[in-house]
Parts: C-alpha cells; structure tokens; sequence
C-alpha cells in the first residue's frame, strides 16, 4: 500500500495540460482531495516517470547477468526516475521483476533474434532466414507485445554494414509478430536495410542512424517510430577504430552515420518522424541516463518539449501505459522547476515516487 501524500504541483498531465495538485492515495493518483489531507506532502513540479524506451536488463558485455547483478542495473535506473522499461532484447529470465514492488515496469521484446554469426556473443538466438518467422513467434510469445531483430551489421566478406535478412523473410517475420498481437522493432545502423524495413511498414526501428532522405519519408508517412540513442551513437568512433584496418569500408561509415547523427534525427524530427527516448543501457552502456539522452536529443535540435515528450507523456501513450491519469499508479517524478524550460532539471528531482511510494529524494 502506498503512502498518502499531497503533490501540490504545478502537475503537467500533459505537455500543454497543468494541474494545480494532485493527491496519492492508496499507491494510486487521485484528482480528488481526501476527507483528511495527508500528513505527507511534497511541492514541485510534477512529472510522470520517465520512460527508456531501449534499455537491456539483465544484460551487460559479455551476455546474461544473474539477478543481483539485474536488479542493481534496474534499480539504477529507478533511482535517476526511469519508472517504465521498454527492454529491447535480452537473454535474461527477468520476470521476477514482475513480483517486486519497488523495482519499476518492464515491458520485454523477448531475446535479441539475429542472422547466425552476425550479431554480439552470446547475445541473441541466432538463426537463418527460413527459420526468422518461427524465431519471432517464439520470442513474441515471450517477450511483452515486442519482439526484436537484428536488422544490420557487418558482413566480413564484403567489409561493411549490410542487411541481415531478404526483405521476405522480414515482412513473412513483421506478419507472424502482428499475428501474435507484438509489435516488431529492429536494430540498425546503416542505410539500406532501412529501405526493406520501410517497405514492409515494420513498427518501430532502433537506432535508425541511416535515414536519408527517402527513408525518412516513408517512415513519416507510416508513423514508424525510431529510437535514436544518441548517447550510444556518440560512441562509434569508438566503436569502429579496431575495425580500421581490416574492414576499411565499415569504419568509413560508421564514421559518416557518427558525423551526420544529429542532422539526420532532426531531420527526422521535422519530417513528423515519432521520436521516442532509449539510453541502449546494459551492454557496455551503463544505466540510469534517461535524462541525459532527453539532453542529448536537445543538442541534437530536438525542441525541448519534443524530447520531453518522447520520454514520457508520448512514449507511455506509444506503450499502452497510464501518465498522470485519476486512478492511475502513481509513478512520477517532483522536480525543483519546470522541466520544459530545462531539462537539467530531471537530472535532479526533488523526489522519485513509484506506486506511491517515494524511492529516491523527497
């Protein structure tokens, strides 16, 4: 049972939508004052939780975790006001996360599913093109209404970034998930994969760090969401130096998606692209930085607003998920200012509230 507290606001239930206060009662919000008011009460701006919408639990390096080590990537995660997950791929069991109270919601695409030899060790299920589809049904039946493939990496014959499936796999693939009620997302860095996956109308793409100007267009036109994480993108140099030497061509263009990377998500942006926040932590990249890449997403040219919005009121509404809503679980965050004139401030809230329960701050 959460604790009663009065959040005297202002509350921004939507972008453009401020409540002057609202109460938790019961771990719930209420927009109804209580016959006694609470003995609790925290003033500041309030927020709902933030959402990464791309974040591996139970994930790191070298492949699966054990769950202590999870639970501190998660809990990270909660205590810097990440309150929903979207997990986009791991080979972890999580689900005892599902029983615990203080840990925030996780939604799961099931594991990475990736062409054989073609992905990180020890990450994925690895399989080959006629066998994708029955791969995505297993892992949709797995996974929280997502599923996730690989969509590109490096081809060591040819030196370079190249598609990891036929597009007919891949639209045979996108049909079995939207059967078993998921939706689809794929990993991808380059441009050409992005062409077959614009075709086939997949949901969402992650990273999308390719888009040109004809992809960009097609994913306008159809809503497909992207997930840029910039703050992993700004790591390819890095990522690309060991492959300098030997595969010449792939280090050319990672370095170009790297020199291009704002560019081409604010020109998605512009174009009516839906912009949604992931950290891509677990991995090398660590956790608990939502509110860095909603900074990120500002450097980039993202408006204020919209980087906010792709981290909390759109990207919950993208996942089905309450905000700031009467009866809702109350996940939010009180920070010190408005977060829409500066986004600093989530770096710093006043308090961390998960259903009704005030976890970091206050």
């Amino acid at each position: 049972m959460g604790t009663a507290l009065h959040l005297s606001g202002p509350v921004l239930v939507g972008p453009d939508e401020i409540r002057d206060e609202i109460w938790v009662i019961d771990g719930r919000i209420s927009f109804t004052a209580p016959a006694a008011e609470p003995a609790g009460r925290i003033d500041g701006w309030v927020l709902p939780g933030l959402v990464d919408a791309h974040c591996h639990v139970g994930l790191d390096k070298d492949g699966a975790v054990d769950a202590e080590t999870a639970e501190a990537q998660i809990t990270r995660d909660r205590d810097h006001g990440t309150l929903l997950i979207r997990d986009a791929g791991s080979p972890a069991d999580t689900r005892w996360i599902d029983d615990r109270e203080d840990l925030p919601k996780l939604i799961r695409a099931g594991r990475h599913i990736a062409r054989t030899r073609r992905y990180i060790r020890n990450y994925a299920n690895e399989v080959e093109p006629d066998q994708l589809a029955d791969a995505v049904r297993e892992q949709a039946r797995r996974g929280d209404g997502w599923v996730k493939i690989v969509g590109d990496w490096i081809d060591r014959d040819t030196g370079d970034l190249t598609p990891c499936w036929p597009r007919e796999a891949v639209a045979a693939a996108l049909a079995v998930a939207h059967e078993e009620g998921a939706r689809m997302t794929a990993h991808c860095f380059g441009p050409d994969v992005l062409h077959d996956l614009a075709a086939i109308g997949i949901d969402c793409v992650e990273h999308a760090s390719g888009l040109e100007p004809e992809t960009i267009e097609s994913f306008a036109a159809q809503g497909i969401s992207i997930v840029p994480t910039l703050i992993n993108i700004d790591n390819f140099p890095a990522i690309a130096e060991p492959a300098r030497e030997k595969f010449p061509d792939y280090h050319r263009r990672m370095i170009d998606i790297y020199e291009r990377r704002d560019q081409t998500i604010v020109a998605a942006y512009d174009a009516g692209v839906p912009i949604r926040l992931g950290t891509d932590a677990g991995g090398t990249m660590s956790h608990g930085l939502a509110a860095r890449e909603a900074q990120r997403l500002v450097v980039a040219g993202v408006p204020h607003t919209a980087a906010l919005d792709a981290g909390t009121w759109g990207a919950r509404e993208w996942l089905g998920r309450p905000g700031i809503e009467d009866g809702a679980d109350a996940d939010l965050l009180v920070l010190p200012a408005d977060p829409r004139a500066d986004l600093a401030v989530l770096t710093a809230p006043t308090a961390v509230i998960l259903r009704g329960v005030v976890v970091a701050g206050g």
